[in-house]
Protein backbone atom coordinates (compact mmCIF):
# COMPACT_ATOMS: atom_id res chain seq x y z
CA UNK A 1 0.00 0.00 0.00
CA UNK A 2 1.35 3.40 -0.89
CA UNK A 3 2.69 5.25 2.10
CA UNK A 4 0.04 8.36 1.23
CA UNK A 5 -2.78 6.01 0.87
CA UNK A 6 -5.34 6.68 4.39
CA UNK A 7 -5.62 3.18 6.34
CA UNK A 8 -8.77 1.07 6.99
CA UNK A 9 -9.51 3.85 10.21
CA UNK A 10 -9.49 6.81 7.98
CA UNK A 11 -11.07 5.35 5.47
CA UNK A 12 -14.01 4.23 7.99
CA UNK A 13 -14.00 7.22 9.91
CA UNK A 14 -16.42 8.90 7.56
CA UNK A 15 -20.11 7.93 7.63
CA UNK A 16 -21.07 8.28 3.77
CA UNK A 17 -17.86 5.35 3.04
CA UNK A 18 -19.12 2.99 5.79
CA UNK A 19 -22.94 3.39 4.36
CA UNK A 20 -20.78 2.56 0.65
CA UNK A 21 -19.23 0.33 2.17
CA UNK A 22 -22.89 -1.31 3.78
CA UNK A 23 -24.17 -1.03 0.09
CA UNK A 24 -21.39 -3.27 -1.44
CA UNK A 25 -21.80 -6.09 1.27
CA UNK A 26 -24.63 -7.03 -1.26
CA UNK A 27 -22.83 -7.43 -4.39
CA UNK A 28 -20.70 -5.26 -6.91
CA UNK A 29 -22.61 -1.92 -7.81
CA UNK A 30 -21.44 0.94 -10.41
CA UNK A 31 -20.54 4.42 -8.69
CA UNK A 32 -24.28 5.73 -10.76
CA UNK A 33 -25.88 2.84 -8.31
CA UNK A 34 -24.48 3.82 -5.18
CA UNK A 35 -25.37 7.55 -5.68
CA UNK A 36 -28.87 6.86 -6.27
CA UNK A 37 -29.14 5.67 -2.72
CA UNK A 38 -26.83 8.10 -1.11
CA UNK A 39 -27.98 12.31 -0.11
CA UNK A 40 -24.94 13.12 -2.05
CA UNK A 41 -23.95 13.12 -5.77
CA UNK A 42 -22.01 11.22 -7.87
CA UNK A 43 -19.06 13.44 -7.76
CA UNK A 44 -18.68 12.97 -3.95
CA UNK A 45 -19.57 9.43 -4.18
CA UNK A 46 -16.45 9.16 -6.51
CA UNK A 47 -14.00 10.96 -4.25
CA UNK A 48 -15.49 8.57 -1.40
CA UNK A 49 -15.15 5.50 -3.44
CA UNK A 50 -11.52 6.54 -4.57
CA UNK A 51 -10.63 6.88 -0.24
CA UNK A 52 -12.21 3.22 -0.07
CA UNK A 53 -10.30 2.11 -3.06
CA UNK A 54 -6.49 3.54 -1.66
CA UNK A 55 -7.18 1.76 1.56
CA UNK A 56 -7.95 -1.45 -0.06
CA UNK A 57 -11.64 -1.86 0.86
CA UNK A 58 -12.91 -1.54 -2.41
CA UNK A 59 -11.93 -3.25 -5.80
CA UNK A 60 -12.74 -1.99 -9.53
CA UNK A 61 -13.76 -4.41 -12.29
CA UNK A 62 -14.92 -3.33 -15.67
CA UNK A 63 -18.09 -4.41 -17.71
CA UNK A 64 -18.15 -2.67 -20.49
CA UNK A 65 -18.08 1.12 -19.80
CA UNK A 66 -18.98 0.01 -16.20
CA UNK A 67 -16.91 0.12 -13.42
CA UNK A 68 -18.09 -1.84 -10.88
CA UNK A 69 -17.31 -1.61 -7.38
CA UNK A 70 -16.31 -4.70 -4.93
CA UNK A 71 -15.84 -4.69 -1.49
CA UNK A 72 -12.95 -6.68 -0.03
CA UNK A 73 -13.24 -7.76 3.12
CA UNK A 74 -10.10 -8.60 3.81
CA UNK A 75 -8.95 -5.37 5.61
CA UNK A 76 -11.68 -5.40 7.79
CA UNK A 77 -10.86 -8.76 9.23
CA UNK A 78 -7.16 -7.11 9.88
CA UNK A 79 -9.41 -3.99 11.92
CA UNK A 80 -11.63 -6.98 13.86
CA UNK A 81 -8.48 -8.53 14.69
CA UNK A 82 -7.16 -5.16 16.27
CA UNK A 83 -9.91 -4.70 18.40
CA UNK A 84 -10.74 -7.90 19.60
CA UNK A 85 -7.13 -7.34 20.62
CA UNK A 86 -8.52 -3.97 22.57
CA UNK A 87 -11.19 -5.61 23.81
CA UNK A 88 -9.36 -8.29 25.56
CA UNK A 89 -6.69 -6.09 26.77
CA UNK A 90 -9.80 -4.06 28.40
CA UNK A 91 -11.89 -7.11 29.86
CA UNK A 92 -9.05 -7.60 31.44
CA UNK A 93 -8.17 -4.28 32.77
CA UNK A 94 -11.86 -4.26 34.48
CA UNK A 95 -11.60 -7.66 35.57
CA UNK A 96 -8.12 -6.89 37.73
CA UNK A 97 -9.89 -3.09 38.81
CA UNK A 98 -13.08 -5.38 40.11
CA UNK A 99 -10.34 -7.17 42.21
CA UNK A 100 -9.20 -4.32 44.13
CA UNK A 101 -12.73 -3.30 45.24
Amino acid sequence: MPADAPDVFDALAHPIRRRLLMELRTGAKSASDLAADMPIGRPAVAEHMQVLRRAGLVKVERAGRLQMHHLDPRPLADVGGWLNLMLAHWAQRVEDLGRLT
